[in-house]
């Protein structure tokens, strides 16, 4: 059976869940982030053909633009420390940019420093408290930093946000299984996963595994 891990930018589902990529929209220009057909209407959530358009509009110059572009495509390389300077000098010229802060708490996450990882994720969703990301993100370095009550919480409050953000949803489950020991939570989001990806076989083997074990 694989192992579980986290899921934020990547897109294949492994049991700890790990990053995803963020949608930003500068003025109109946008990124789709694959995370499930959304339920409910939301003036940032847009449905494209089974994902979502996240969208947050900024005012910035084209050099900036061009920064942030090239800045991802760095981060996509695994170019991290490049990558990190330029989301540096974005942030410097477009402060209020919540996205480019979840860009750099997801980078330095990927260096191991979690604690500036944390730092730009609080202050992401400081600026925008609908950045379900962030929230995503932040449960993940929570749980690697061993405060699983945080993870919970922030996973929560993707899912209050969005509750088909299917990310969140999975590490919601594997946190309640693997870390809280709490079985009806991990039941309930593995369930309610499972909806939004009924295509998953992964999920399926972990749902019945669970139910063995909660067999008396």
């Amino acid at each position: 059976m694989k192992a579980r891990t986290d899921h934020g930018r990547t897109t294949g589902v492994r049991r700890v869940v790990t990053g995803l990529a963020v949608a930003l929209v500068f003025l109109g220009c946008g990124t789709t982030v694959s995370a499930g057909k959304p339920r409910g209407a939301d003036p940032k959530l847009q449905a494209e053909a089974g994902s979502f358009l996240l969208t947050e509009n900024v005012r910035v110059s084209a050099e900036t633009r061009a920064d942030y572009d090239n800045a991802l495509h760095l981060l996509e390389a695994k170019q991290y420390d490049q990558g990190i300077a330029l989301l540096l000098k974005v942030t410097q010229k477009a402060p209020q940019a919540a996205a480019a802060y979840v860009d750099l708490g997801i980078a330095y996450g990927r260096l191991d420093d979690l604690d500036k990882a944390m730092a730009n994720l609080k202050r992401a969703v400081e600026l925008d408290s609908r950045q379900l990301v962030a929230y995503n993100e932040l449960g993940i370095v929570y749980r690697r930093k061993s405060d699983f009550s945080a993870a919970r919480d922030s996973y929560q409050r993707a899912l209050e946000v969005f509750p088909g953000f299917h990310y969140a949803r999975l590490n919601l489950a594997i946190l309640c299984d693997l870390y809280l020991a709490d079985l009806a939570c991990a039941r309930d989001n593995y369930l309610a996963y499972q909806q939004l990806v009924p295509d998953d076989p992964q999920v399926a083997k972990w749902i019945a595994d669970l139910n063995a074990r909660a067999k008396p």
